[in-house]
């Protein structure tokens, strides 16, 4: 039987409260799939705080070191949905009830000063 990975929770907070939440499961090894729940806040957050999650979740050393990401996300969140694209590579979207599986490529962190922007556009030259 293999053990499980080790999971973390990530929060965005607006003071004190927090208004986006997501538990990360990394493998044991890396180079494997990560697992993520974005979790459904309890009122209405404010505009760019679940797409911070999913920077917040992606930008963990070991969502870097692996290859592929598995997520759920409450159905209608059209703001981590769309971080989540801009962020991840091969990105496959999926209903399940009252969630949206997201199955995608975790492209490999570049060097520094790339010239990327955040949301991964590359600026005009």
């Amino acid at each position: 039987m293999t053990s499980p990975g080790k999971s973390r929770r990530v929060e965005v907070k607006d003071g004190d409260q927090t208004v986006a939440a997501a538990e990360v499961t990394a493998a044991e090894h890396a180079e494997a799939t990560i697992r993520t729940s974005l979790l459904p806040s309890s009122g209405p957050a404010p505009a760019g705080s679940r797409a911070s999650l999913v920077d917040a979740v992606l930008d963990l050393p070991e969502v870097q070191a692996s290859s592929r990401l598995e997520a759920t996300v409450p159905l209608g969140d059209a703001e981590s949905l769309q971080r989540l694209r801009e962020r991840t590579a091969d990105t496959v979207t999926r209903p399940a009830g009252s969630t949206a599986l997201v199955d995608a490529d975790i492209p490999p962190a570049g060097p520094a000063g790339t010239g990327r922007e955040p949301g991964g556009e590359t600026p005009a030259s």
